[in-house]
């Protein structure tokens, strides 16, 4: 296929019909059933997405209404997104993770009229909520769901409204997907709320559209445009993998495959062998320490050669290659590197980091194995993305890259990013103060502070409202000491504190896998909290802080720590669906812990 100029396209239904036209018989979804992975190709779909789409319609849903749509990834997924979008409705992508306080809060804020949920056990929590906020009137289960006794909602079955004449339902989506404009309101996603109450943010078609059209000029220009094969894997319901895992594939006419889980993830790699896949940065930290312990366990000369790919890439990122350099290179390139890549399906174009800062070491681990990393930058206010690292640009870890094509960036006296584009979304639903504050004179205060270098790739330091404030007034990039902190074998997960206070004090998960290894060494049992008492695991914690403080200059020192009494997770809402610890309520558990660390 050719690049396209996405500026032609009044809506992201319009782009997908355009490319079903193109691709007709080729896959464009799959998903494993039953031991293999069957597909749906671009015309079933878009016999499909007409089809529900004409259904909402004759149920009763009005243009503008919003559909809450609450699954795990799967291919209806994006089919019920799209038909949603084609029935001139506004999507409202709901996490599986959510209790039924956050689906009360999503429903009643964003007025859902209908509902469409996957499975039983996700429609359980849902239809709590459902039954506590009035403006719900229809749900759809994409599996069959057990009515309830409800004189409120109606209940739909999926394979009952993707029937009919897919002919009639395809010229009446034509007419009407012919009336929106890119300026019109397409989803409302909801962000993680690692600070409080998740707010709907308003992404218009054109905010997605310009989302596919850089991304896919970075793939066209400089790995060269092909039958590229994503795999999904983040939740759609979140803003990065909706664009660059559902849209950007579309609009590229690409296939999607969808992971089984994470457990299954690598051997879905294998099998899948993708072109290009989006990946929060914790991800890659796991991957990274998974790939050095299988390599190390190969023996010594696999672990030589790892340690060898590593010094040769510090070496290139320094500017002081070696004379000798070329010829490691094709050693590494004959050895180890292959196996690497056949890891990841021996046909991996580029892995993208986004959602969170990935750690430079991270980038240049997996830069070493002779495996592309792009780093992005963005939020869910700006389609999400603003700005990829690029081969032609140079790829610089520590930098996100230039800015995308349409996007504009310039950095604000005290250092904050502003971005302005048609990335940027209309304002929150139901906020309007909250939109005055966050979008002033068309520029959006992304709240990140960075700049820009010489060659006009984005630097960020760090978020401006978790800038941690020392009591002497210096600034400490909280996130940096983080990612450091967990790139050590021996901690899993981290959070550090020391705002208004004389030093900077961390609260620690240790990893698992490394306290399992530990106990047995030790002649301990294992038992977590029991090895948190011993003098012995302590120090071996205070060691790997004490590598990281090597680091680091004197005001960021980690100077105190103590442990947290489980992981941060989804589930204790420590953590957000896409990875990112929530401070505010680590603070709110572990704050007088925490505290304490300043007294002793």
């Amino acid at each position: 296929m050719q690049l396209t100029d996405f500026d032609r396209f009044p809506n992201l239904v319009a782009m997908f019909l355009d490319r079903a036209r193109e691709r007709g018989a080729h896959p464009m979804l799959a998903a494993r059933q039953g031991g293999e992975w069957r597909t749906i190709d671009w015309t079933a779909a878009a016999d499909r997405v007409c089809l529900l789409a004409e259904s909402l319609r004759r149920i009763g849903l009005q243009p503008g209404d919003r559909v809450a749509l609450v699954s795990e990834n799967r291919p209806e997924w994006c089919l019920a997104d799209l038909a949603i979008m084609a029935a001139g409705l506004v999507t409202v992508p709901t996490y599986i993770t959510n209790t039924e306080r956050d689906h009360h809060h999503v429903l009643e804020n964003s007025g859902a009229r209908a509902i469409i949920v996957s499975t039983a056990k996700l429609a359980k929590p849902l239809l709590a909520a459902a039954l506590r906020t009035p403006n719900v009137e229809h749900v759809i289960g994409i599996e069959p769901l057990r009515r309830m006794q409800s004189g409120t909602l109606t209940f739909h079955d999926w394979d009952e409204l993707i029937v009919g004449d897919a002919r009639a339902a395809r010229d009446a989506t034509a007419a009407r997907v012919a009336t929106i404009r890119r300026g019109d309101l397409a989803c409302i996603i909801y962000t993680s709320g690692t600070g409080g109450a998740p707010r709907g943010v308003r992404q218009h078609h054109g905010a997605i559209l310009c989302n596919v059209d850089g991304p896919a000029h970075v793939v066209a220009e400089d790995f060269g445009w092909g039958d590229e094969v994503f795999l999904s894997f983040l939740p759609l319901s979140h803003a990065y993998e909706h664009s660059a895992g559902q849209f950007l594939p579309i609009g590229m006419g690409g296939t999607i495959y969808y992971a089984e889980s994470l457990e299954k993830l690598a051997s879905n790699i294998e099998e899948v062998r993708p072109t290009l896949m989006v990946v929060v940065p914790r991800l890659f930290e796991v991957l990274r320490n998974r790939i050095m312990k299988q390599v190390e366990k190969q023996g010594r000369m696999p672990a030589m050669l790892m340690h060898q790919a590593l010094a040769l890439e510090a070496r290139r990122v320094a500017g002081k290659a070696r004379l000798t350099d070329r010829v490691v290179n094709l050693v590494l390139e004959a050895s180890l590197r292959p196996k690497i890549r056949k890891r990841f399906g021996g046909r991996m174009k580029a892995l993208v980091s986004g959602g969170a800062p990935l750690n430079p070491e991270v980038g240049v681990f997996f830069a070493a194995m002779g495996l592309t990393m792009l780093q992005g930058y963005g939020q869910t206010e700006a389609g999400p993305v603003i700005s990829v690292n690029r081969p032609r640009a140079g790829i610089r870890m520590d930098t996100v890259g230039p800015p995308l094509r349409g996007v504009e960036v310039r950095i604000a006296e005290d250092g904050e990013i502003l971005v302005r584009g048609e990335l940027v979304m209309h304002g929150y639903w139901q906020g309007e103060a909250e939109t005055a504050r966050t979008i002033r004179d068309g520029w959006l205060h992304t709240g990140d502070i960075g700049h820009l270098d010489a060659a006009g790739r984005i630097v960020i330091t760090d978020r401006k409202k978790d800038m941690i404030v020392n009591d002497k007034g210096d600034n400490i990039a909280p996130q940096k000491l983080e990612g450091m902190l967990t790139l050590q074998p021996e901690i899993a997960q981290a959070m550090v504190s020391g705002d208004k206070r004389p030093y900077v004090v961390g609260l620690i998960v240790p990893d698992a896998e490394w306290a399992l290894d530990w106990s047995r060494a030790a002649g301990e049992a294992f038992d977590m909290a029991a090895l948190q008492d011993l003098p012995a695991f302590r120090a071996a914690i205070r060691s790997a802080i004490d590598r990281v403080n090597a680091d680091l200059s004197v005001t960021e020192k980690v100077r105190q720590f103590t442990f947290a009494d489980e992981p941060f997770a989804i589930d204790n809402e420590e953590l957000t669906p896409s990875m990112k610890i929530r401070r505010h309520k680590i603070r709110d558990r572990y704050g007088a812990r925490m505290d304490a660390l300043y007294k002793s």
